[in-house]
Formats: C-alpha cells, structure tokens, sequence
C-alpha cells in the first residue's frame, strides 16, 4: 500500500512491539519517502533501557510480547536508534513521558 507523500509528520503509535526488526525497517523506509524533508516521524511505544530490566513496565511487556506475537518485542532506543538510521533517520530522540510507562521517539531525516 502507499503511503502517499509531503507529510509534515507521521505518528506511529504503539504498533512497532508487534513485529521483527527487518520488517520495522521496511516501514520506516516508507514512512521516510512518505514525509517532507523537515518532517517527523514520532513513535509511542514501551521502550527498556539497555539493561532490558528497567523500567519494570517495559521490560515486562517485553515478555507479554514474547509470549503473544510471533516476532514481536519492546525494543531498546539503541534498537531502534539501528533499525531507524537503517532507514534513512539520522537523527533520533528519545523522550520518557512522565507518568507513564511508554516513551516517544522523535525522528528526522
């Protein structure tokens, strides 16, 4: 399916823990021909730390993620800093959100 073009920002949100790295980056590639080149690409999802331990919440849908998809997980940002310059965003920031158990990820070209 395309995506059409000159999006100033594409929210993805609470679906990339549903599939494997390659396919993750096949999305991406396409949100990234998808956008202007000052767009967005903003990302909500439950993100572990490096330790894949902490915080509790993400690192235990990790394990509901194993247990409930087939190639599924919730990725570190270092994960997810690879699988996105793969697909053409050089610059990413992640930002924890107070009071809650996900985190978002800001994109650019």
């Amino acid at each position: 399916m395309e995506f059409g073009g000159n999006y100033d920002v594409v929210l993805i949100t609470n679906f990339h823990h549903h599939f494997s790295p390659p396919t993750i980056e096949t999305l991406m590639r396409k949100v990234h021909g998808s956008l202007k080149p000052e767009g967005l690409a903003v990302t909500l999802e439950f993100v572990p730390n490096d330790d894949r331990v902490s915080p509790s919440d993400s690192a235990t849908f990790s394990l509901m993620m194993l247990g409930t998809t087939e190639e599924g997980d919730a990725y570190t940002f270092a994960e997810y800093q690879t699988m996105y310059q793969n697909s053409g965003f050089a610059h990413n920031e992640l930002h924890r959100l107070e009071n809650s158990p996900e985190s978002v990820i800001v994109s650019r070209r």
